[in-house]
């Protein structure tokens, strides 16, 4: 199922639709503020399973992201961090930028693995951020790639819906969406380690 849904002004209805999918363990594609993505809730383990069997991750070595809505989430999955870093995070969120940041508990839990760190992003998007507030917790994502080797995403959402429609529930269409992933910043040793230079650059 395709889903248009306004970028500057998410409709409500639109919102609440693909918030009840995902809690009844759905798949979505979705817009953020770099490439689309496929998420799930991050506390439905089949949920989980499905899109480590669609993009081939496996859940015990592969490196996971979830996407929160705010700051909010971060003491809930990550372990307590110090102050420099909580101020970097402040400066460049939402943005274009995935945290590495130490697990908590709560993340070998979820995923059933022995992981020691998470991949952190707030989106500068406000459809996926408005999803993940209705969620109330949130979710697990991954990128769409596009197996062409020229074009490594996809940018047009009907493309991907023709794609992945008997893959996932819905496909949000938000929009053309970017090619330039987000840029990745290992927090977990002092000083900031930059393992990605994507599209966010990081202000200090």
């Amino acid at each position: 199922m395709l889903v248009r849904i306004y970028p500057e002004n998410p409709q409500p209805r639109e919102i609440d639709r693909i918030v009840e999918v995902l809690r009844a363990g759905g798949l979505v594609i979705y817009p953020t503020d770099t490439i689309y993505g496929l998420g799930c809730d991050i506390n439905n383990s089949k949920a989980v399973e499905r899109v480590a069997q669609i993009k081939g991750l496996n859940l015990r070595k592969d490196h996971l992201s979830i996407i929160c809505h705010d700051m909010s989430h971060l003491s809930d999955y990550s372990k307590a961090i110090d102050k420099q870093v909580f101020k970097l995070l402040k400066k460049n969120l939402p943005g274009p930028f995935t945290f590495i940041l130490p697990a908590n508990n709560n993340i070998p839990r979820l995923f059933k693995n022995n992981k020691k760190t998470i991949g952190f992003r707030i989106p500068d998007n406000l459809i996926i951020r408005e999803i993940v507030r209705g969620l109330g917790n949130p979710v697990l994502s991954t990128s769409i790639h596009d197996e062409d080797e020229i074009l490594e995403y996809t940018t047009d959402p009907e493309l991907i819906h023709e794609k992945y429609e008997n893959l996932v529930d819905i496909v949000v269409d938000g929009g053309f969406g970017g090619n330039e992933p987000s840029t990745v910043v290992d927090c977990t040793s002092s000083p900031f380690n930059l393992i990605r230079q994507g599209k966010g650059h990081l202000i200090e």
